[in-house]
């Protein structure tokens, strides 16, 4: 029993590690900020439980049915880098090109317009692309197949503690997701308007980067397994 609980506390501990890098969920908090302007605190803690809860969905279904998914669709996990890694690009391009030329239209709204439409606006947002590829993509869903693998092929109740584990890590990056994306406007009130456009920008170009390392990664990944073909 001890030896059981040993192990599910390590793989807590290993999957928290291996997942919170790649959903990142301080530095992507910074990125979705502007989504967030004009809601008031009580609308931002509406939406971030939408997205938290999504982003929990997105994992736990990789989890357990990811890979069945892949093979009724015949799909590699190369290809899933490369496909998010590729929207993760398109999603730092445009924050890339339209910071500069929106930026001055989107943050002087009048007050009938942040009443009624910025709502609906984040709304349709939500899952695409704030959930998905920003918070929870490619490197997420690729990080939960193989950290599922290892104990796939295991007794059941070594495959039950390794999916134990996951969903604890899964929780409890969610959680810092809530705790992050919440109090992201509180951080960037003492940085300063100025410097938060400088940050949103550096940060727009990060995820470009981040978009562009899992896109190559996918690619080296196919090149690897053409050639043991």
């Amino acid at each position: 029993m001890t030896s059981q609980l040993n192990t599910f506390i390590h793989l807590v501990f290993v999957g928290f590690v291996a997942l919170f890098p790649v959903v990142n969920p301080l530095g992507t908090a910074f990125i979705i900020s502007p989504y967030f302007s004009g809601l008031t605190r009580k609308e931002r803690i509406t939406v971030v439980k939408k997205i938290t809860f999504y982003s929990f969905i997105i994992c736990a279904v990789t989890l357990f049915i990811g890979h069945w998914i892949l093979e009724v669709f015949g799909l590699s996990i190369p290809i899933i880098q490369l496909a998010g890694g590729i929207m993760i690009c398109k999603i730092g391009w445009g924050l890339l090109s339209t910071d500069s030329n929106d930026t001055t239209a989107e943050t002087k709204p009048t007050t009938t317009e942040v009443e009624l439409d910025h709502i609906p606006s984040i709304v349709n947002k939500l899952f695409y692309p704030i959930t998905f590829p920003m918070t929870t993509g490619a490197g997420t869903i690729a990080v939960l197949f193989t950290l599922s693998a290892d104990g796939a092929n295991s007794d059941t109740s070594q495959y039950l503690i390794n999916v134990g584990a996951l969903l604890v890590s899964i929780i409890g990056i969610c959680i810092l997701i809530f705790i992050f994306y919440v109090n992201t406007n509180r951080l960037l009130s003492y940085i300063g308007s100025h410097n938060e456009k400088i940050i949103n920008s550096l940060m727009a170009f990060l995820i470009f980067c981040v978009g562009l390392q899992i896109a190559v990664g996918g690619i080296v990944h196919l090149i690897k397994l053409s050639f043991k073909i």
